[in-house]
């Protein structure tokens, strides 16, 4: 190993709560962001986000997102300049209907506990495939510069004041550019 390396200054801190099951049925405020900040995805002219073809990609996947993971479901969702807002619902993962396939042992086990992955509908896999599916796409088209940062941002969404609140932020974020955290100029 090299002598330089600094395990402390090279580890990786996860962001998320411990012990919380990011898979649980909720609503999840998410923000991505492009590596650096660059804006890529368009610019916002009179307050209006007016998009790039990579800001139409971005925005056409999300909503491929309902297609490649089960139980969610998509709200309120804005692409900007350098990073994009959504919300994404997981609902609850046992609604349905329910096969039974027997076991060597005589017992039923349900098709859905059988063959369900259970690290595939968690919010983490649900933005990393997305995050991933951009990518590919983009630069299969030749933006090979195109990258988003390592991580992205999540607020669970607790109650219905909160989700208006965050639905509202979100609208409103094109006509609050020059306000955002996330501006740059």
């Amino acid at each position: 190993m090299n002598s330089d390396f600094n395990l402390d200054e090279h580890h990786r801190q996860s962001i998320r709560l411990k012990e919380y099951d990011y898979s649980q049925e909720g609503l999840y405020f998410v923000t991505i962001c492009v590596q650096k900040y660059a804006c890529l995805f368009g610019q916002i002219t009179e307050g209006k986000m007016c998009l790039s073809e990579i800001g139409e990609i971005t925005g056409k996947l999300w909503y491929e997102i309902k297609n490649h993971a089960s139980n969610i479901e998509l709200h309120e969702f804005v692409v900007m300049p350098n990073h994009l807002h959504g919300i994404i619902e997981i609902i609850d993962a046992n609604v349905g209907a329910r096969h039974a396939l027997p076991t060597r042992a005589g017992h039923a086990l349900p098709l859905q506990t059988r063959f369900q992955n259970p690290g595939k509908n968690t919010l983490s896999s649900i933005v990393g495939s997305y995050k991933s599916a951009v990518s590919k796409y983009v630069h299969h088209l030749g933006f090979t510069k195109f990258s988003w940062q390592r991580n992205y941002y999540e607020h669970i969404i607790r109650n219905a004041d909160s989700y208006t609140q965050i639905a509202q932020y979100i609208i409103n974020n094109p006509t609050n550019w020059k306000s955002d955290k996330f501006h740059t100029s």
